[in-house]
């Protein structure tokens, strides 16, 4: 089945589109996790993130699929423990709080960040920054759609990169 056939495109926001439905479809969802998981096959993956909220569906799937754990990334004031936080601005210049709980692994855990979509990088360029501040390694950064443009450029040059949807889409 082509997944990328069922991303509603009928309102974009942000030039964005609703990639809710490829969920929805068992047989989709598995194509997109196998497809999303492709650049790491064999390769040693501790933890999968996701960044708050699509990133929670599209991580845990491929945390399941690599049977280890997943570690949310949420939005400011949400985490009821001890956290760290970062600041940035999102895709539209609004400034947001990102938390990770505190003390999440191991130093030298080896993390896949994922998220559904990443335009320009701020949101995953802040929970790098949370991943790595907590002692894990980000073996790479996967999304459904991981736009390559000046600002995601250096996400691309210094972390293994992955998008499943085409640039001209």
């Amino acid at each position: 089945m082509d997944y990328l056939s069922l991303i509603d495109r009928s309102k974009l926001h942000y030039k964005r589109s609703d990639v809710t439905p490829i969920f929805a479809e068992p047989a989709a969802f598995a194509a997109l996790v196998d497809d999303l998981l492709a650049p790491w096959r064999g390769e040693k993956i501790d933890r999968v993130v996701g960044t708050d909220a699509l990133g929670f569906v599209v991580g845990t799937a491929l945390a399941l699929k690599l049977g280890v754990g997943f570690v949310p990334v949420r939005k400011g004031g949400k985490l009821p423990v001890k956290n760290e936080r970062v600041a940035f601005r999102d895709y539209s210049g609004v400034e947001k709080v990102f938390e990770l709980r505190a003390n999440p692994w191991a130093v030298g855990t080896r993390v896949l960040l994922t998220d559904e979509w990443i335009e320009t990088g701020a949101t995953a360029q802040a929970a790098v920054e949370l991943i790595e501040r907590t002692g894990g390694v980000v073996v790479g950064i996967a999304a459904i759609a991981f736009r390559k443009n000046d600002k995601t450029a250096p996400l691309w040059a210094k972390y293994r990169c992955h998008g499943v949807w085409p640039e001209q889409v």
